[in-house]
């Protein structure tokens, strides 16, 4: 005969006035971290008390009910309850919903109530906000709803709002919330879909990687392009921004480069067309020109404008507001608001006053051009005043024939051509008659004897005098530099600037590259505009300033770059014993290894050798299984701030300084240049790429339901 199963009798619920009810001791939640009271009442007075309070009567000394109830689960709920009483927003006696409860004891009803509660997951947190969303609830109210920031229900939605595909395979532990997130960065279902295909065929699953898959041809917003144009300009004429809400993001990405390169080219031609109204020759536009394009242009100086009388009256009266302002508040550490945004628009508008216009002459204007681009930061580059060789005015008839006539003298040539050039040595002694007219040229052979007795004498007076030799060099290499060729100079020196025939990325934008350029610019306005002037100029320059011009157009004919069409062993040899004379430090110059300049274009082993020379043995071994782009791309990371250099950059004798806390292999022997050189292991942990852990936290710190 079957047993009849005993049926189940639930506790008794009845509603208790709140002045009749006490928190418990057996309460088993002790610690209060976290517990927010606030927010809870608040939430009550918005929806009333949405979960019962589990009491039990409190008996005297016999037994009895003294009408009385503690409450062992449900503490945070009564305290909110107490909350709005004190308040006065709750009645004292206003009646609770509460199961009472006889049987067990009062720790097992708490710590049950407490362990057998189930958080919501976080995928049904994200469909839960979305839906609220649907029925017309605004972000804002969602979010004043539930106690969070916008940001965080922006988030939700936005996972909420990955393929439904990819959300299934969450649900069922298919993938991470960190993964999730990845693939929240683009909306397009379609190619979240690919990308996940993708990642199940790849032994790299890691988030930053499904991002870069899914961010692939798209342009980042941090590019210079998109700088000079504007996010703005840029979704005003139609196009889309993919933003990351998870990950710092600096500004998303733009997902439609060809109209990006197409407001580029109208901004441009627009600001190229400003200056073609100035009235130059040639205007050219680019976004970008290698570095060096100028090299043979002659480079015409203009004069700064003077500033008007108003503009000086202006500059006085803002001066002296500055003057007295700062003077008013000497004795305050710290300026008033107001009184420091009132500095920073003097200090603004002074500095505008004293950045002048350049009035360059209309002849000159006439036959120069200038080249129109965008510089790394995306602001708009203007390089002004470049003449071309072809364009440049020609040079006199009599000036090219005395260039021409080199031994000429200023006596007058014989018109019969008695001159004895190409005659024999015997026929040129022959003594000739005087001609009545006059004093007859010097023949030309004695004229090469004398000045060649000059030269070797020139020659041994100006190694007696350094400091003229010194002005003589200077001079020579000025004019070679600075002017278009002049024959101005009896010294056979010719400075040339080398044209980098193969350009790294981004040379031209480098703080090197503008360093030189800036120095160049300054000198160029130092010397005179006449080559004619120069011995003159140079001749009233104090030695410091000769020694810093002469350093600087030495400079300029370096050429220690690898061709390998011209190999140069013995000038690249050379190059090494300058930069070991010099203490060249290519790291501390600005060169760090990164995808695009070393790492992504040489192999793996080349990449491994790096990380192995600066990190150690450990940090390469957890990178060796990669593939190559990801292996370049954590090798990056790993780098970056190492100090590390490949070896055409190093310098003998220098070792490189590794500056990770971590290396215990010290510093880097320029001869550890094999794949296989040892080096000693550290144990530098592989840095953390996605820090996606506050993203997590942010997920589930904050319930969907406030917790009663």
């Amino acid at each position: 005969m079957a047993k009849a199963v005993r049926k189940i009798t639930l506790s008794q619920s009845r509603d208790i006035p709140f002045d009749r009810l006490v928190l418990s001791q057996s309460n088993v939640r002790r610690i209060k971290a976290g517990v927010s009271i606030e927010e809870l009442a608040q939430d009550i007075a918005r929806r009333t008390l949405l979960q019962s309070l589990t009491v039990r009567p409190v008996l005297d000394e016999g037994g009895a009910e003294t009408g009385m109830f503690e409450i062992p689960a449900g503490g945070r709920r009564y305290r909110a309850l107490e909350l709005l009483v004190k308040q006065k927003r709750l009645a004292r006696n206003a009646p609770v919903p509460c199961v009472i409860r006889t049987d067990g004891l009062a720790e097992e009803d708490s710590l049950a109530e407490n362990i057998q509660r189930v958080p919501l997951e976080p995928l049904d947190q994200f469909c839960a906000f979305r839906d609220l969303v649907e029925k017309g609830r605004t972000e804002e109210e969602v979010a004043a709803a539930f106690f969070v920031s916008v940001s965080v229900v922006k988030q939700r939605l936005r996972l909420a709002a990955v393929s439904p595909r990819l959300l299934d395979v969450y649900a069922e532990d298919g993938m991470t919330l960190d993964q999730l997130m990845a693939f929240a960065v683009n909306p397009d279902h379609e190619r979240q879909e690919q990308v996940w295909e993708a990642v199940q065929r790849s032994h790299n699953k890691e988030p930053y990687y499904i991002r870069r898959l899914l961010t692939e041809g798209a342009v980042r917003a941090s590019d210079k392009r998109a700088q000079f144009v504007g996010i703005e300009a840029y979704e005003a004429a139609g196009g889309d921004i993919m933003r990351d809400l998870f990950l710092q993001d600096d500004g998303g990405w733009l997902q439609e480069p060809m109209l990006l390169d197409r407001l580029v080219a109208e901004k441009l031609e627009r600001e190229a067309g400003n200056i073609r109204s100035e009235g130059w020759k040639w205007v050219e536009v680019a976004v970008d020109f290698p570095y060096g394009h100028t090299y043979g242009l002659r480079r015409i100086s203009g004069e700064s404008v003077a500033m008007t009388d108003e503009e000086v009256a202006t500059a006085e009266a803002l001066r002296a507001e500055y003057e007295r302002l700062e003077q008013e508040h000497s004795d305050v550490d710290v300026l008033p608001e107001g009184i420091d945004q009132r500095l920073g628009e003097i200090e603004t508008a002074l500095a505008e006053l004293d950045e002048r216009p350049v009035q360059y002459d209309p002849d000159e204007i006439a036959r120069a051009g200038a080249f129109v681009s965008i510089d790394a930061s995306g602001l708009l580059r203007i390089e002004r005043g470049y003449v071309r060789p072809e364009d440049e005015p020609a040079i006199p008839q009599a000036e090219r024939e005395a260039d021409a006539e080199p031994s000429a003298t200023p006596a007058a040539t014989s018109a019969s051509g008695d001159a004895t050039e190409g005659q024999t040595g015997a026929s040129a002694n022959i003594e000739e008659p005087d001609q009545e007219e006059g004093i007859k040229p010097i023949p030309d052979r004695l004229m090469t004897e004398l000045t060649a007795y000059r030269t070797l004498a020139l020659r041994d007076a100006l190694a007696q005098n350094p400091d003229i030799a010194f002005l003589a060099a200077l001079h020579a290499l000025c004019l070679g530099l600075f002017y278009r060729y002049t024959p101005e100079s009896c010294l056979d020196i010719a400075a040339k600037s080398v044209v980098f025939g193969s350009q790294a990325p981004g040379l031209g934008d480098t703080a090197i590259a503008k360093a030189v350029d800036e120095r160049h610019r300054h000198w160029s306005d130092q010397v005179p505009r006449e080559s004619a002037e120069l011995w003159d100029a140079l001749a009233t320059f104090d030695r410091d300033s000769r020694d810093a011009l002469f350093a600087h157009c030495i400079a300029l004919s370096v050429n220690a770059v690898y061709e390998p069409w011209n190999r140069r062993p013995r000038a690249l040899g050379h190059a090494d014993r300058l930069a070991e004379a010099i203490g060249l430090d290519a790291a501390a110059a600005g060169w760090s290894p990164t995808v695009d300049s070393y790492l992504g274009r040489v192999t793996k082993a080349r990449i491994l050798q790096a990380v192995r020379e600066a990190k150690g043995d450990t940090a390469a071994q957890r990178i060796e299984h990669l593939k190559k782009g990801e292996m370049a791309e954590r090798a990056q990371e790993l780098l970056a701030g190492s100090g590390w250099l490949p070896e055409p950059l190093r310098t003998p004798g220098r070792a490189i300084s590794v500056t990770s806390p971590a290396s215990e292999s010290g510093p880097i022997s320029p001869s550890a240049s094999g794949v296989d050189a040892p080096v000693s292991e550290c144990g530098a942990a592989m840095p953390d790429v996605e820090h996606a852990a506050e993203d997590d936290a942010i997920l589930t710190d904050a319930p969907l339901v406030a917790a009663e």
